[in-house]
């Protein structure tokens, strides 16, 4: 089965080097970066149709404080893309696999948060994140019995917070996004 890329490589490549090798070389950063299309892992996570990979010795400064430096390269290139916003997750930059680390972690995060809210049944409120990282606590807590999501918040202070079910709705079925039934509340998207 093939997988439909609306992004090329070669279509972006000559666009995104033009930006960011100037930007390396101005900020004095040792990094090499290849750009190349987007692996086809486990698409539900993540599934960029192109890959920006950076490696070299001041690599660990962009993972710094949660990646901050390699995400504000990502979205400054995307901006200068001109990428319409439901297009952002079609590009990626990743550094020593932290993409997939990130994505395990949250995993993780959304699992132990959905087993807190289900036994002192209050809410439980994650720190504000990227709409990527909600979608993905969204994700995995979406077969979580017990438990509903939902994104709360404005701009960069958007978080995930996950609800208890009352026990009465426990034994109905979860609405799917997009079509609530009636008396419950869908998840918002990410």
């Amino acid at each position: 089965m093939s997988v439909r890329r609306k992004y090329s490589v070669t279509q972006l490549r000559p666009r995104i080097e033009r930006f960011l090798r100037p930007i390396l070389q101005r900020c004095r950063l040792r990094l090499r970066y290849e750009i190349t299309e987007g692996p086809i892992q486990d698409r539900e996570w993540e599934n960029p149709d192109v890959l920006v990979k950076f490696s070299g010795p001041d690599v660990e400064l962009l993972l710094e404080n949660k990646a901050e430096l390699l995400l504000a390269l990502e979205h400054l290139t995307i901006q200068m893309l001109r990428l319409p916003s439901e297009d952002h997750e079609r590009i990626c930059f990743d550094a020593n696999d932290y993409r997939l680390l990130r994505i395990e972690e949250l995993r993780l995060s959304a699992g132990a948060a959905a087993e807190r809210v289900r036994r002192s049944g209050r809410p439980y409120q994650f720190a504000p994140m990227t709409s990527r990282e909600r979608r993905i606590i969204h994700l995995a807590l979406r077969d979580e019995p017990g438990v509903r999501s939902e994104s709360q918040g404005v701009g960069a202070a958007r978080r995930v917070v996950v609800y208890p079910i009352p026990s009465e709705q426990k034994s109905r079925p979860q609405p799917t996004l997009g079509s609530p039934s009636p008396g419950t509340t869908a998840q918002s998207a990410p």
